[in-house]
């Protein structure tokens, strides 16, 4: 199962350049698709993530439930003037990875997570999606995405979630930043599991702190690791190995 989803209506004539000066990704990509993208702080840290849908005459939000009070209202503080009306719909969000049901957009975040549906029914699958997000290093909000982190140590250009073209956008300045370091320190990284462990175990190295366990999928998980200290890793009751972490490309 995939978390509670809130969809909102985004209408107005200002609706694509209010969204375009406040999200991290180019919303004139989504006119006749989808995009995925964050909002920001203006310190460039995490508030929520989430789809957005061009339609005719509106854009819709695709956000986590959890995650929705906080997007709508600091979306609400930006609009101002602006000619925007954000308002929260009866739409249901479905997923799968199965023959897409009609009117299904892929998921723009990587091939393998299939597609997303808004209709007034639930036709989701039984596809499991810890599994695959662990298989694909794809973080969760309110998991791996969690208030204060940063979006590019989780991965998100690799996710397409931030295009570094677009212009500016609230937290433009510290992705820019961290987009043209050589090398991250830290971030979210995909480790097997030797041993028994489970979602928010503290991970040491040489007795050192070097992060935080997230997902866990069979023998394999999500980490948010130190990568000065990704070697002998463990926890309370398993040894973790690094298998592979989630780089920004320099450019």
């Amino acid at each position: 199962m995939t978390q509670p989803r809130t969809v909102f209506s985004v209408t107005g004539t200002d609706r694509v350049s209010f969204l375009q000066g406040l999200i991290t990704n180019d919303v004139d990509k989504a006119q006749n698709g989808i995009v995925y993208a964050a909002l920001l702080t203006p310190q460039g840290k995490f508030i929520a993530d989430f789809f957005v849908i061009g339609r005719a005459e509106e854009l819709l939000i695709d956000v986590a439930t959890s995650h929705a009070p906080a997007l709508s209202q600091r979306l609400n503080m930006y609009r101002l003037r602006a000619d925007v009306q954000l308002t929260e719909t009866p739409l249901v969000v479905s997923t799968g990875t199965t023959a897409a049901s009609d009117g299904a957009l892929p998921d723009p975040r990587h091939p393998d997570l299939g597609w997303r549906v808004y209709s007034d029914t639930d036709v989701s699958d039984e596809t499991d999606w810890t599994a695959l997000r662990v298989q694909n290093m794809v973080p969760e909000t309110g998991v791996e995405l969690l208030p204060d982190s940063y979006i590019l140590e989780a991965g998100f250009e690799r996710l397409n979630g931030i295009d570094f073209k677009k212009g500016c956008y609230v937290g433009q300045e510290i992705a820019a930043r961290m987009k043209h370091k050589t090398e991250l320190k830290k971030g979210l990284a995909q480790v097997a599991i030797d041993g028994s462990a489970r979602p928010g175990d503290e991970i040491t190295s040489n007795g050192k702190p070097a992060g935080t366990l997230h997902s866990v999928a069979g023998n394999t998980g999500l980490a948010y690791l130190r990568f000065d200290r990704a070697k002998g890793m463990e926890t309370q009751n398993a040894t973790l190995t690094l298998l592979d972490t989630a780089p920004v490309s320099s450019a």
